[in-house]
């Protein structure tokens, strides 16, 4: 019977499979595999019994495919071209030679690409691969990581970036729709709350709170990403938190504004991790980014 997780057959008659249907051959799958013909043959003939239906035809000059035996190669040539593309995306994204920087998307795209556009113009030979998730942090497949959190309980070394305010933000149009004077009159206005479990980032309720203000708030919009949050705060959907050290841009050019002059200073600190087995060229850049925050 199958077994593991997936409830697949043993990955070594899949692969046998594999081979001698793209091939059309045992003898030629036995030959790329470096086995014999006849352990292609038990590896497929095992397989057989596990999926309960015949995956060739057999005949005196040669094999055929059924039609179940096709089905099955186009399946397995789906995954396996998948895994090999994970694998060259890897093999370029960790690549030792160069030096690689996780962040979150906020991160990437409001506070970290754009100084790297200024590091590349004094360090252009050095490669920077950086790494965009928003499912934690992984600090085996990078050189630096820029993280949102308590920075006095890194292990790590590390260097505060900016520790922000944070303010209610929207778009001119939207400023000018609402009638927005004081915090109380959050209550009647759409909010764009991010729904991000395990971050830190603060929401709505936090923020009015800390304020002074408990009554009622509107949740009419609820996204998983800071970045789309954004985009519908710029698009008149709604009011949005915005950390200053990471919407500056968008203020000052006019794309947010702010909404109402009560600010609550971020409970946390952005700041930037050298990971302990990082290169001389990762040094580098974590003391350039360090000084350019």
């Amino acid at each position: 019977m199958p077994k593991g997780p997936y409830e697949l057959p043993p990955v070594s008659s899949l692969i046998s499979f594999e081979a001698a249907a793209r091939h059309v051959s045992f003898k030629n799958a036995a030959t790329e595999l470096n086995v014999t013909p006849a352990a292609i043959s038990h590896q497929v003939k095992s397989l057989e019994n596990e999926v309960n239906c015949a995956l060739f035809r057999r005949h005196h000059r040669g094999v055929e495919l059924t039609e179940s035996g096709a089905y099955l190669l186009v399946a397995l040539q789906r995954g396996l071209e998948g895994i090999s593309e994970a694998v060259q995306q890897l093999r370029l994204q960790y690549d030792r030679s160069g030096v690689t920087i996780r962040s979150s998307t906020a991160v990437s795209s409001l506070w970290l690409t754009p100084r790297l556009a200024q590091f590349w113009k004094s360090y252009g030979h050095i490669s920077v691969t950086q790494v965009v998730t928003d499912l934690g942090f992984d600090s085996s497949k990078c050189d630096i990581s820029i993280r949102y959190g308590d920075a006095s309980e890194e292990k790590a070394r590390c260097h505060i970036l900016f520790r922000d305010r944070i303010m209610a933000l929207g778009s001119q149009r939207f400023l000018e729709q609402n009638e927005i004077k004081r915090i109380e009159d959050l209550a009647r206005i759409p909010l764009i709350h991010l729904d991000a479990p395990g971050t830190g980032w603060t929401g709505w309720r936090e923020w009015a709170s800390q304020l002074g203000y408990d009554g009622p708030l509107n949740s009419a919009h609820r996204v998983n990403n800071y970045t789309i949050a954004l985009q519908a705060a710029r698009d008149d959907m709604g009011a949005v938190l915005g950390w200053e050290g990471l919407t500056s841009e968008l203020v000052s050019s006019g794309k947010l504004v702010s909404l109402l002059p009560q600010t609550l200073s971020s409970p946390l600190d952005f700041y930037v991790v050298l990971h302990n087995s990082a290169s001389d060229r990762a040094e580098l850049i974590y003391r350039w980014l360090a000084e350019n925050s």
